[in-house]
C-alpha cells in the first residue's frame, strides 16, 4: 500500500517572503516557518507535513548555495512530493521524495544552476536524514 502527498514552497526571497501550501489546504497560503507549521497542521497527513518540510529545508538550502556562488535568486519554487508505503517490517516508511524547483536567477546558465541545485539537495538537512530515494529536477524560468 502506497501514499502520496505533495507540498509546494513558494516566494519571493528579495522580499524575504514564502508561502508553504498542501493538497488538502490545510498549509494553503500561510506564512513559512517551521514551528507554526508542525504546531498549527491539525488534520494534515505526514507526507504532506514531511513535503512541506522538505520543500522549505532545499529551498532555503538552494538559496544559500546560490548565494555562496554569488548569485541571488529572485524567486524560487520547490514541490516536493512524497511517497510513503507501507512495509511490514517498518510500518509507514518515506520510500521516495521527488524535488521539482523552478526559479528565476539572473545572470546564471542553467548547467550551472542545476549543478548548484544538486549540491544543495546533498547538503540538505532533511535529505541526509531521510532514508528514502531522492530525485531533483531543477529548472530556470
Amino acid at each position: 500500500m502506497k501514499r502520496k502527498a505533495s507540498a509546494v514552497w513558494n516566494g519571493d526571497l528579495a522580499k524575504g517572503k514564502g508561502t508553504i501550501s498542501t493538497e488538502s489546504g490545510v498549509l494553503s497560503s500561510a506564512p513559512y516557518s517551521f514551528s507554526t507549521r508542525f504546531e498549527n497542521a491539525r488534520g494534515t497527513n505526514p507526507e504532506e507535513l514531511i513535503g512541506a518540510a522538505h520543500a522549505g529545508c532545499f529551498t532555503m538550502a538552494l538559496s544559500l548555495a546560490l548565494q555562496q556562488a554569488g548569485f541571488t535568486a529572485d524567486e524560487l519554487k520547490t514541490t516536493a512530493t512524497v511517497t510513503m508505503e507501507n512495509l511490514p517490517t517498518t510500518s509507514w516508511t518515506v520510500t521516495t521524495v521527488h524535488l521539482e524547483t523552478t526559479a528565476k536567477v539572473p545572470g546564471i546558465a542553467a548547467d550551472k544552476f542545476a549543478a548548484i541545485a544538486a549540491g544543495a539537495k546533498a547538503g540538505c538537512p532533511i535529505s541526509r536524514l531521510l532514508k528514502a530515494e531522492i530525485t531533483l529536477d531543477a529548472k530556470l524560468v
